[in-house]
């Protein structure tokens, strides 16, 4: 599958000097009707035009809140904050999808130059953003996590599980420049659309952020208190949101089932030989035992490789149904960071 992405906005990144960074904020919202009147109170500062640390030009052009579906009077509060300011933007989803769902369904709907992706619960501060940008900009990258100086507020067994999935996945299932993945992300406009157009059901947004983004960087933050009891999230739905980080990371998994069977085929052969040679100099008495100790080998060898070519289909197949694109264009890199190198505008 390919996909090229026409932005939506007008000039793109292509007039960051003559006009502001415009920002869209995307925030999830399940069960934030005790935490979001203080959270977006914290964007109003945000708004105006304003500069960097280092001197860049933005402002938040838009919140958009997607509402999941979530119990409580979730719905009731975004409608009162979106009838307060002009650049709160509600989106309504006909159920519950779960967070990421909701998060490519915001990042669909926005038009800014960058995207920032928060959760609803306060624990990420927004005043951060700036130095987001400047990360994305000193780096020239197209992604920056916000990476928290101190632990996060939960329990000691949540955070070493989340630690070791991060781990898992970063060293086993993705690229090492992912291994700061978490909900605070800035993006560039355009990737954080074209992911949200091609992306399949139940895919992990991170996973498919690797397949398409070159340059990651990080930027220090410091997590807040959520702004209530950490409930959204049980051990049930956390093993859940594992299995599908696992499933959605596309053929490698499926790829180590092919080497452990090329593995053992070669194991199963050197040890049919050492046990072949033992048997043809009578030191093995047992009747019958080297030829059933080769044959397990040699035939378990061979379904674990058969099983690994099967699985190379099925990787396949896999890349297919998830939405995995064959290539992704953007804007030249150099447009993006420098617009006096542009050559100007892609054309819709």
């Amino acid at each position: 599958m390919a996909f090229a992405y026409t932005p939506r906005v007008s000039q793109g990144i292509q007039g960051a000097q003559k006009r502001p960074l415009n920002i869209s904020v995307v925030i999830p919202v399940y069960r934030g009707e005790d935490t979001l009147p203080t959270l977006i109170a914290e964007f109003a500062s945000l708004i105006a035009e304003q500069r960097t640390k280092a001197g860049r030009a933005f402002r938040v052009g838009e919140v958009l809140l997607v509402w999941d579906r979530g119990p409580g009077r979730s719905d009731a509060v975004i409608r009162e904050l979106a009838a307060q300011h002009d650049w709160v933007k509600p989106i309504w989803l006909s159920r519950n999808f779960g967070q990421h769902a909701a998060t490519l369904a915001g990042m669909t709907s926005s038009g800014g130059d960058w995207i920032v992706t928060m959760d609803e619960d306060g624990q990420q501060d927004p005043t951060y953003i700036p130095d987001l940008i400047d990360a994305a900009y000193d780096k020239g990258a197209q992604l920056v996590y916000g990476a928290p100086s101190n632990p996060p507020p939960h329990s000691a067994m949540r955070n070493l599980g989340s630690k070791t999935a991060k781990r898992l996945f970063t060293n086993v299932l993705a690229d090492s420049e992912f291994a700061d993945f978490n909900s605070y992300r800035l993006v560039l406009g355009e990737i954080g659309r074209s992911v949200a157009a091609y992306t399949g059901n139940g895919v992990y947004l991170d996973v498919a952020l690797s397949w398409v983004v070159a340059d990651v960087t990080t930027c220090t933050v410091v997590s807040r208190q959520e702004g209530r009891d950490a409930e959204n999230y049980n051990y049930r739905r956390l093993f859940a949101h594992f299995g599908r980080l696992v499933i959605s990371s596309g053929t490698k998994p499926l790829a180590i089932v092919s080497w452990l069977g090329i593995f053992f085929v070669l194991i199963g052969g050197l040890v049919s030989i050492w046990v072949l040679w033992q048997r043809i100099f009578g030191e093995l008495t047992v009747t019958g035992w080297a030829s059933t100790f080769v044959a397990l080998m040699v035939i378990g060898g061979a379904i674990l490789l058969s099983l690994g070519v099967v699985a190379q289909y099925v990787g396949a197949a896999t890349n297919m149904s998830l939405g995995k694109p064959l290539y992704v264009v953007v804007r030249d890199p150099a447009a993006t960071f420098d617009p006096r190198a542009s050559d100007g505008p892609r054309e819709p």
